[in-house]
């Protein structure tokens, strides 16, 4: 499984209460349209003085490819409209998973 991380920071102006809501309605419930998307999460960080408010997103795919042909989709372009004008991925690191892992149940 192939694992991406991206760092976020919000556009300024942007309320990171219109950010959170958006990410739990509209980006969480476009997961199911993405075949590839295995799970997907979006962190807060808590912030630091001064600096601008931090996310980090999990995105965990079933391969490149795949995730290649969903972003080509127009549920992905959406999503990817609309995150533009909020935040802005600062940094990403894409990884395979050493498996198998660990889960608790």
């Amino acid at each position: 499984m192939q694992v991406i991380v991206h760092l976020i920071e919000l556009q300024p102006g942007t309320e990171p209460a219109a950010f959170e809501s958006w990410v739990q309605t509209v980006d969480y419930a476009t997961c199911p349209d993405l075949p590839s998307v295995r799970a997907f999460s979006v962190q807060r960080v808590p912030p630091a003085v001064g600096e601008p408010r931090r996310y980090f997103e999990i995105i965990q795919v079933s391969s490149h490819q795949e995730f290649e042909a969903d972003m080509q989709t127009p549920a992905f372009k959406g999503l990817v409209a609309a995150f533009d004008t909020m935040a802005l991925v600062v940094q990403e690191l894409v990884g395979v998973r050493l498996e198998p892992g660990y889960i608790a149940s």
